[in-house]
């Protein structure tokens, strides 16, 4: 089967985690590409959203996601899953995703990461000490363990989103939810993307579209954000892994599959 994601492997690549947390390095404005620099109704009303993630602390996020897979005969599937995160800037994340096919955690606490796998009742450790920021990007350029929609969590989630973005408009408005948001849309060569940030003095990201445009009836991924509180509640023990009785810890090595397709479908539309 071939997904949305090998359109994208670079930035919006599919793993085990949410959605929610598409793994990618947060750049400089000077290095981001001109269009970044384009002052239109999309482009503020990103900016404005990636301003407001920036200056919250400790947010706490439900989400529902769909990934879509086009099979070799050209039947399109898509496969849907849930979770949660709750983050404390600049350094504490915890992750949940849940779907037919996996059940996995992940804890990180500033100075490692554990990943549980519930369904095989193991986890593994990674000493990975820093920012939430660099944590994303060792995870994917190390260990090739990525999250789409990470970008939504990153420190200057603007400059990210930007990259590579070569058309960009505001479409009009939306509901999601009941509640009313600003549609955006955004073109780069290799996918088109959408956005629904909420309207008024809250404005956060409602729902994100990413769609392929390399790969035979386009296929999409989709995230839906349930619920985004900027006051959650969190202490020490938050961020803190406690194996339950009988989880073994296993090498990265020795690590199941837990991303969010059925085993034997790979990236690259290899079955």
């Amino acid at each position: 089967m071939r997904t949305c994601a090998e359109a994208r492997v670079r930035r919006r690549t599919l793993g085990w985690l949410t959605p929610f947390i598409v793994v990618v390095m947060t750049m400089a404005l000077s290095s981001a590409p001109s269009w970044a620099q384009t002052n239109n109704d999309a482009t503020r009303a990103l900016k404005a959203m990636s301003d407001f993630i920036a200056n919250q602390k400790n947010v706490s996020i439900t989400f529902d996601a769909d990934i879509e897979v086009v099979t070799h005969d050209l039947q399109k599937l898509q496969f849907a899953n849930s979770g949660t995160v709750l983050m404390s800037r600049p350094d504490k994340l915890r992750a949940t995703r849940t779907g037919g096919y996996s059940d996995v955690e992940l804890y990180f606490d500033g100075k490692a990461a554990t990943i549980v796998s519930k369904d095989d009742n193991v986890y593994t450790r990674l000493d990975v000490p820093g920012t939430i920021d660099q944590l994303i990007e060792r995870l994917r350029s190390e260990y090739s363990v990525t999250a789409p929609g990470a970008d939504m969590l990153l420190a200057n989630v603007f400059d990210d989103l930007m990259e590579d973005v070569i058309d960009a408009k505001q479409i009009g408005l939306g509901v999601i939810d009941g509640v009313e948001c600003a549609h955006l849309a955004f073109r780069t060569p290799e996918v088109d993307w959408q956005i629904w940030i909420e309207a008024g003095t809250r404005p956060i990201p409602r729902k994100y579209i990413i769609t392929s445009k390399s790969v035979a009836a386009a296929p999409q991924y989709t995230l839906r954000i349930k619920e985004w509180k900027t006051d959650a509640q969190v202490n020490a023990d938050s961020f803190a892994f406690r194996p339950s009785q009988g989880t073994k810890q296993v090498a990265i090595a020795d690590f199941p599959r837990v991303d969010e397709l059925p085993a034997g479908t790979v990236m690259g539309g290899v079955k």
